[in-house]
């Protein structure tokens, strides 16, 4: 069974107890599917799972103010870049694991072991089934183009999904062709960027906007719900992933690492590499909508209705090392 506190709290300290085998989880995420995993874990391992959750930063921030004494040994979270902080705060150890290396592609995990991808989030463009047609899709870079003028919903560049989309643009067209994408494509703004990735979705099915930039989970769950409205919105739309041919599909990652002062390290390797088994894999993508980051599994009809995708080639740490210069770009360029 797993234990689960609430962040943040003025005071607590995790009971360690000789008899008592157990892992501490810090995590961003707040998913039944999370849940699901660790009572499957434990059920597995018998290693109890003690769970603080909260958002990344004030996890991160904590793991860092607890040094010596921090009872975490594993910080989960989304997005590549938000890893690398963790990795560049101190807060993050390297590890070895011969069943991650083998299962995990190099593409979406640390190069020097710090972290490791745990499921896939695929950013693709949501475009109107009745004002689009798909063939005059291409790739993110061609949504700066005249065409689109006045026809695009993002979020604000705020939002570390957008960072991180950037910070792989740079790596794929260098700094200063991505910022004149980056200025072109503010230019075709339907409307000042505002919401989150089911907003934009939102507003395309109700015409404010012909496309919009998510990531695809979003949309899963509007379609898998049952309420009329969600039924109507998801109908409306359909999601285009870029092919290899137009710089491929950008995608990001919820990824773990382990702590520099995990207590517990063996049993932190060990739930890692849970994680990338297929039962667990399968768990992310059923329970959540997201593709698996183990390739060769079977995926859930949910999964299968929005094809496949080609990702693009740029290790997802780049999406961190590069999040300073691609906030500075997105700033030059006017994307509030």
């Amino acid at each position: 069974m797993y234990k689960l506190i609430l962040f943040p709290l003025v005071l607590f300290f995790f009971i360690s107890c000789a008899d008592i085998d157990e892992v501490n989880i810090y995590s961003s995420r707040h998913y039944d599917t999370d849940v699901a995993l660790y009572d499957n874990f434990t059920e597995q391992t018998g290693i109890k799972v003690n769970l603080i959750e909260g958002s990344s930063d004030e996890l991160i921030e904590r793991v860092r103010n607890e040094g010596l004494n921090s009872p975490a040994d594993i910080l989960i979270t989304v997005d590549a870049g938000r890893l690398w902080r963790a990795k560049e705060a101190g807060i993050l150890d390297s590890y070895d694991s011969e069943r991650i290396r083998e299962v995990i592609s190099d593409q979406m995990r640390d190069p020097e072991g710090y972290w490791i991808g745990l499921s896939e989030r695929v950013r693709g463009i949501v475009y109107h089934l009745d004002k689009v047609d798909p063939a005059d899709l291409r790739g993110y870079y061609e949504l700066g183009e005249p065409q689109w003028e006045g026809r695009l919903c993002v979020r604000s560049s705020n939002n570390i999904y957008n960072q991180s989309m950037v910070a792989s643009m740079m790596e794929s067209y260098g700094a200063e062709r991505t910022e004149a994408w980056a200025r072109r494509l503010v230019q075709n703004f339907a409307r000042s960027p505002q919401g989150g990735d089911t907003d934009q979705i939102r507003a395309v099915a109700a015409g404010l906007c012909d496309v919009a930039l998510v990531n695809h989970y979003y949309l899963a769950r509007l379609m898998q719900s049952e309420a009329e409205q969600d039924q109507l919105v998801a109908s409306s739309v359909a999601i285009y992933f870029p092919a290899a041919d137009f710089g491929g599909t950008h995608v990001n990652i919820s990824g773990a690492g382990i702590t520099a002062h995990s207590p517990n390290r063996d049993n932190a390797v060990r739930f890692l590499e849970y994680l990338t088994t297929d039962q667990a894999q399968l768990l992310y993508a059923v329970g959540n909508n997201e593709f698996p980051v183990v390739e060769g599994l079977l995926l859930p009809e949910e999964l299968l209705l929005f094809g496949s995708y080609e990702s693009d080639l740029v290790n997802v740490a780049m999406y961190g090392e590069n999040n300073p210069d691609a906030i500075r770009i997105m700033d030059r360029a006017g994307w509030r």
